[in-house]
């Protein structure tokens, strides 16, 4: 059995393979059961979840915890692994680094979703964040989008500046800056990407202009979001998962409470857009929003992708 670590998942693995992977997962038969969270205590965030998915090839389940607390502690949010079966004989291929592989397929679901809602010549990128998450999500839509300029928001300019950094040392053919002005250069995006912990809103419809894509990952609490319920009332709405983002999204579940928003009005989850089932973007007009949870399919078309790689079958 395979023991792929962190290190490895990371040298392993390209976006564009990636991206390409888990549309090919999506588009496919598969199994994928609600995802299960548990709240470790009632006086924090601490949580412990599993997430299991198969398809015809491989059967996976990822467990992670998170601990919002621990960057606090000079230890890291999330620490994860993955276990990754053989479907046809049920024996146990490998247990990959789950951490890293999150960064790697959040990301790369984000920009697969970008694939068909974003405009085709969308250019200038804001990312909101700079946690770990976030390089990994500026990298992944520059992949799939023509993006010229990446503008970088946080509320610490030394992570700020140590992110610029970092992007333009791996895409030096990019553009970057600081945002200074949340609300202009949300209105000046093309693409609005956040990865952030704001429990209130960070991103406002008022701001969001006409062909603006945004795409919200950093927050998994049904009290918490990162954008108004203004943006998502005037948003064609996508999800990665109905099951998943409707039991745990706040970005949703807040506007729909309030009765300026009903879960029918969700176009679509990305299976669907990965089948063909439902078309995406089809003007350049629309306001689109993609909310994402993460799931277990992501997870296991990551997995498995490294396990090839690391096994010379890909």
């Amino acid at each position: 059995m395979q023991v792929i670590e962190a290190q490895q998942v990371s040298a392993l693995l390209e976006v564009e393979k990636l991206v390409e992977a888990v549309r090919d997962a999506f588009a496919s038969d598969f199994g994928m059961p609600q995802r299960q969270v548990f709240h470790l205590d009632s006086s924090s965030d601490d949580a412990f979840a599993v997430l299991p998915a198969w398809d015809e090839r491989y059967t996976g389940v990822k467990a992670f915890t998170y601990l919002p607390g621990n960057p606090a502690k000079g230890l890291d949010t999330l620490a994860s692994k993955v276990l990754l079966f053989c479907r046809q004989t049920g024996a146990a291929l490998a247990v990959v680094d789950g951490t890293e592989l999150t960064y790697w397929r959040t990301a790369a679901v984000s920009a697969l979703a970008a694939d068909y809602l974003a405009r085709k010549d969308a250019e200038v990128l804001c990312v909101c964040g700079t946690g770990r998450l976030a390089p990994y999500m500026a990298l992944a839509h520059a992949a799939v989008r023509p993006i010229r300029e990446i503008r970088v928001w946080g509320r610490d300019q030394t992570k700020v500046a140590a992110m610029i950094e970092q992007l333009a040392s791996q895409r030096p053919d990019l553009n970057y800056s600081v945002v200074d002005d949340l609300a202009k250069d949300i209105a000046e995006a093309d693409i609005v990407s956040c990865a952030t912990g704001a429990p209130e809103p960070l991103v406002l419809g008022q701001w969001v202009q006409p062909g603006t894509h945004v795409d919200l990952v950093g927050n998994h609490g049904r009290d918490k979001r990162e954008c108004d319920s203004e943006l998502v009332a005037r948003s064609e709405v996508y999800v990665d998962s109905r099951l998943n983002v409707l039991n745990e999204a706040g970005e949703l579940l807040i506007p729909i409470s309030e009765g300026l928003f009903d879960e029918s009005q969700v176009r679509a989850e990305l299976a669907e857009l990965c089948s063909g089932a439902v078309v995406g973007r089809s003007d350049d007009q629309q306001v689109t929003l993609f909310k994402s949870v993460g799931t277990a399919l992501s997870d296991l078309a990551a997995a498995s992708l490294v396990y090839r790689q690391a096994v010379g079958e890909a």
